[in-house]
């Protein structure tokens, strides 16, 4: 269906931080297939993995044990500080699966309407309960009705969260992203993920993370609230959880874990053996190469190799960066930038307009990240001084 506007490029293999053609050209890899490949392309650890339980088992549904889900679950909960997991395929499923836990929880508290206050700029996925928890009305629009039960409050607005709480008693959970990714890289202030931790705590309610795109490595630690003073009573992910194999996951603690019971939620593909074989393999890829470390000092050399070549100063309004989570706001929209990028051998991304989102594989070298910096700031220089360009 009509759903893509794919770029006039198809790459037939991958190796770390490149990707190549058939006919022999290569591009710097800096957006990791929107956050997936956190190891790069063909990464030796995950390809053995994968190749080894192709040979054995692929699926055969959570009717029956699976000892690998087991063994993944254990260490990825450990790794969160987290009780319970639930795989899914996707990360919309996984916070479908939030969402749902957060609505049963209410309702064995006696709330029969429970709401999920969620932020401006979020984005949740595509699912329909996701979709309407999402920030976005652009993608919103076309389908409705949307489902009911979610209150939207600005971002890093602790006034309003205290207002939500004064008028509504039927309050369940407030839903973030700690990292809002989609709208444009957005670290939510930490004084606020603080207060609104607090807040929950006092009146009951649930604190939910996305982490989708923030975890599994991405912002210097497994996911980003562990660099803070916060633990979330429910994470969500996906994304690089299985590099480029779906596997998604809601992870749980606290009442919160123990709230779902047989037959409340499952999935058919859900943490099948070959998902989890790569989640695995990730997982050992992570500890045993220190991969989570390279974030913070990668995305800094990215971001100041960048600053330093470029010409145009005054064309960038912002920069903003979680680790290898890095935000780039123009003065202007930039989705041209996205084509010209690729003609000089370079993959990014433009959200929200005007800001250039990258998301570079942790297994980049320095050398790479210099060349993602200067070749950007290169094509920006270009774009702003040609006929299409607005200096």
């Amino acid at each position: 269906m009509n759903t893509y506007s794919p770029l006039p490029v198809s790459f037939t293999h991958g190796q770390a931080a490149e990707l190549f053609t058939s006919d022999g050209r290569s591009f710097l890899d800096g957006l990791s297939g929107i956050a997936v490949t956190n190891l790069g392309h063909a990464h030796p650890r995950v390809t053995a993995a994968i190749t080894e339980q192709t040979s054995k088992l692929l699926h055969c549904s959570n009717l029956y044990r699976i000892d690998l889900q087991e063994r993944v679950g254990e260490e990825l909960t450990r790794r969160a500080g987290m009780e319970r997991v639930f795989f899914s395929n996707s990360g919309a499923e996984a916070n479908e699966a939030a969402i749902k836990l957060a609505r049963l929880h209410a309702h064995q508290r006696g709330i029969s309407r429970p709401q999920i206050i969620v932020l401006e700029g979020a984005f949740h996925g595509r699912t329909l309960a996701a979709l309407s928890a999402t920030g976005n009305s652009k993608i919103q629009a076309g389908f409705g009705p949307l489902v009911e039960g979610f209150l939207r409050a600005p971002r890093n607005d602790l006034k309003a969260l205290h207002e939500f709480a004064q008028r509504h008693s039927d309050i369940a959970a407030l839903m973030l992203e700690p990292v809002q990714g989609e709208s444009g890289i957005h670290p939510l202030d930490l004084d606020y993920l603080s207060a609104a931790a607090a807040l929950c705590k006092e009146k009951g309610w649930l604190l939910i993370f996305d982490e989708v795109q923030s975890g599994n490595g991405r912002t210097g630690s497994y996911f980003y609230y562990q660099q803070t003073s916060i633990t979330p009573d429910i994470v969500s992910t996906a994304k690089a959880l299985g590099n480029g194999v779906p596997i998604g996951a809601c992870l749980a603690r606290g009442e919160a874990a123990q709230t779902f019971a047989p037959g409340h939620h499952g999935s058919t593909y859900g943490g099948n053996p070959l998902a989890c074989a790569a989640a695995g393999a990730v997982l050992e890829s992570l500890a045993a190469e220190q991969l989570q470390e390279r974030a913070q000092p990668l995305g800094q050399l990215i971001e100041s190799s960048f600053r330093q070549a470029l010409n145009h100063q005054d064309a960038v309004s912002q920069y903003r960066r979680a680790g290898l989570m890095i935000g780039i706001e123009l003065k202007h929209d930039c989705g041209a930038l996205v084509a010209q990028a690729l003609e000089a051998g370079l993959l990014i991304n433009v959200t929200a307009g005007r800001t250039i989102r990258l998301l570079p594989p942790l297994v980049m070298t320095d050398d790479q990240g210099r060349q993602l910096g200067e070749t950007l700031a290169s094509v920006v220089d270009h774009w702003l001084t040609s006929e299409a360009g607005i200096a």
